[in-house]
């Protein structure tokens, strides 16, 4: 990682009402893996403060024509989503990725993220340090189980413990980020009950998903936060009890298959039938009442959520990403989103499958694989002798490609078929999800 460098642009913290400046660097939003990545820098967790070439663990990789105003204007502004400024990078060395382009370069702070659930909680490494000297440290990467808390306990000798909660993008095991801060704040006050003082932190480390820099990163940041010993957990075991307090804080957080946020994404050509089944779909579900259920079809949206786009390869992307976006919101309060756009490109399914699981929801993916000479036959508009004349630029399936799914739930060729029959098929799919709905219903 590079070294740290200086700006003239002095630290501030946000101000209500205030009035920015242009920047006068471009402007990007990280991912939230990046983003967990930067307030860990801004907090001291992890130095030197900069992101790494193309080998280091802590990287950032933008679009290409991000990078290319970058690299013309010497850095780049990186903001939170909401566009406040959090600090500004000085790009040293781009490399090639294949999401875009990584930059590489020292990192200047200009304010933490304030913006985030338990916020207050990100403390930083020297504050922890200074307010609990000689603590025992526990990282914590799962809900701990009574197991756990003797160890703890027993481990701790008399000492004061800070539970580090390892909370960034996909490192918690089996439950939310957020759902690991709240059952650890559950086993804080076991141990207090149990005559253990206790104190909680978290350290958003996101997970690379490759085990051996996860665990450098790791050993890195715990030992930023360390001021005594630390105590590392075993592995916990499935059938290990939990206290009843962190049981109630997984149950919050991990509902049933019959609660979890649902998004049913039909995808396939003009006039394959997705519409038209998707509709017979919300039609059941409203009927049954037992799912709350949001109908996001793709002419619909084009009226409203997207109106003004055109039909550009770029803004069709820009509508399908529009409607995954929806669709995961109401998928993350656990309602039932049916989406029936085209979506012909792969890539653009599956950043909507990735919206769809972030939120923690369910992500079916139906392709209505109705082959292009039925759906022309079926035409009743004329769309597809229009796009063979040239009338209709970029038409899918003439003029423009559809990527077939390869990661589809279910394949419905809706060739000399009933809605009825293929509706069956798909409420098959749904039945761990909704089961006082099925095909024999």
């Amino acid at each position: 990682m590079g070294a740290s460098q200086s700006h003239d642009r002095p630290t501030a913290p946000a101000t209500l009402g205030a009035v920015s400046q242009p920047p006068s660097l471009p402007q990007h939003c990280p991912s939230a893996r990046e983003l967990d990545d930067l307030d860990l820098i801004a907090s001291g967790a992890l130095t030197p403060p900069a992101f790494d070439g193309a080998e280091g663990p802590v990287t950032l990789v933008v679009p290409r024509e991000v990078a290319e105003q970058a690299q013309a204007s010497g850095g780049l502004e990186l903001i939170e989503p909401e566009g406040t400024p959090l600090a500004r990078l000085s790009v040293e060395a781009t490399y090639d990725h294949d999401a875009g382009v990584g930059l590489q370069g020292p990192v200047t702070v200009l304010r933490r993220n304030e913006v985030g659930p338990f916020r207050r909680l990100h403390r930083s490494p020297d504050d922890v340090r200074a307010a609990h000297p000689d603590a025992a440290l526990v990282p914590v990467t799962a809900p701990l189980s009574e197991a756990d808390l003797a160890i703890v306990r027993q481990g701790a000798a008399g000492r004061p413990v800070v539970l580090l909660a390892l909370a960034g993008v996909g490192t918690p095991e089996g439950v939310s980020p957020v759902g690991l801060v709240r059952a650890t704040l559950a086993a804080a006050d076991e141990l207090s009950e149990r005559g253990v003082a206790a104190d909680v932190v978290v350290a958003p480390l996101a997970s690379r998903g490759d085990a051996e820099a996860d665990h450098a990163l790791g050993t890195a940041v715990v030992a930023a936060y360390a001021s005594g010993p630390v105590l590392a957990l075993p592995s916990r075991l499935e059938d290990d009890p939990l206290p009843g307090s962190v049981a109630a804080a997984v149950a919050h957080d991990v509902p049933a298959i019959d609660e979890v946020g649902l998004v049913v994404f039909f995808t396939g050509l003009s006039g394959s039938g997705k519409s038209t089944i998707a509709r017979a779909l919300v039609d059941v579900l409203l009927e049954d009442g037992s799912r709350t259920v949001t109908s996001l079809d793709g002419d619909l949206v084009r009226r409203n959520l997207s109106a003004g786009l055109t039909f550009s390869k770029a803004d069709r992307e820009t509508n399908i990403r529009r409607i995954g976006w929806v669709a995961a919101e109401i998928a993350r309060h656990r309602g039932v989103a049916i989406c029936s756009p085209i979506a012909p490109f792969d890539e653009t399914r599956r950043q909507v499958r990735a919206m769809a699981e972030e939120a923690g929801a369910e992500f079916l993916l139906v392709h209505v694989a109705t082959p292009l000479e039925e759906c022309e036959r079926r035409d009743k508009k004329g769309l597809y002798a229009k796009a063979r004349a040239g009338e209709i630029p970029e038409f899918t399936g003439i003029s423009s490609p559809y990527e077939e799914p390869t990661d589809a739930a279910l394949s419905l060729d809706t060739t000399g078929r009933t809605i009825e029959d293929c509706l069956a098929e798909v409420l098959d799919l749904l039945a761990p999800y909704v089961p006082s709905v099925s095909s024999a219903g």
